[in-house]
């Protein structure tokens, strides 16, 4: 078998793996719908200032745990189970096998994309189903985009963030707590309007914010043109 033919099947092997663990998959996907959920039932009635003209809040909601969605299935997925792996041995073993390093890597990253558009996808249909928003179709191409390379990103930064996690047990703690502080600041949990310029600033050095923001505009119903 060619090595890109391993490379493959191993995206097979990690997508199978991650179904035959019912538990895992079924809070991966209601996870993102729990939090949309209740951010939404938390602000119900506030409206959020899209394109010079205020909106129900869950035109702004809808696209952020899009956005949360995607970081979670790549970054903390990716730092968390390569550091777990790499504690039990894992990569070592796979250093002794036909199998090429890159081609385990490769595995795991196509396959947090792929979760990544099944998140963004369920989100969006219950966006649309629940609160009216509508699913950005004449977006797509823009969407696509969009969601591929953050996702790429967030896979690239999540194995980068292995290198300062020091064993599995510390996992969980730097994965969230390099993310969670983002999330707040970078408009994907609370729409700041007119945040301190020192925490603006600091949101823009990050990805998260731009990311957000991104998806913010494909969604935005009173947006014009591709959404690029």
């Amino acid at each position: 078998m060619s090595v890109f033919g391993q490379a493959l099947r191993q995206v097979v092997y990690e997508n199978r793996a991650f179904w035959r663990n019912p538990a895992a998959a079924f809070f991966t996907v209601i996870l993102p719908l729990m939090f949309l959920v209740l951010f939404n039932a938390i602000f119900e009635g506030d409206t959020v200032f899209l394109r010079g003209r205020d909106t129900d809040i869950s035109a702004f909601y809808v696209p952020g745990i899009a956005a949360l969605s995607v970081i979670s299935a790549c970054y903390t997925n990716i730092g968390m189970m390569v550091s777990i792996n790499r504690d039990l041995g894992v990569l070592k073993r796979v250093r002794g096998t036909p199998l090429p390093a890159w081609a385990w890597l490769f595995g795991k990253v196509v396959h947090s994309i792929f979760v990544a558009f099944l998140l963004v996808a369920v989100v969006s249909i219950a966006g649309q189903l629940l609160y009216d928003i509508d699913i950005p179709t004449d977006r797509f191409p823009a969407l696509f985009v969009t969601v591929f390379v953050a996702s790429a990103a967030f896979c690239a930064l999540g194995l980068a963030i292995t290198a300062v996690i020091p064993n599995a047990d510390a996992a969980p703690s730097i994965t969230n707590g390099t993310i969670l502080p983002l999330l707040f600041i970078s408009k994907v949990f609370i729409p700041l309007s007119s945040p301190p310029k020192w925490l603006d600033v600091l949101g823009d050095i990050f990805p998260v914010k731009h990311f957000a923001e991104a998806l913010q505009s494909i969604y935005n119903p009173y947006a014009t043109g591709s959404g690029f």
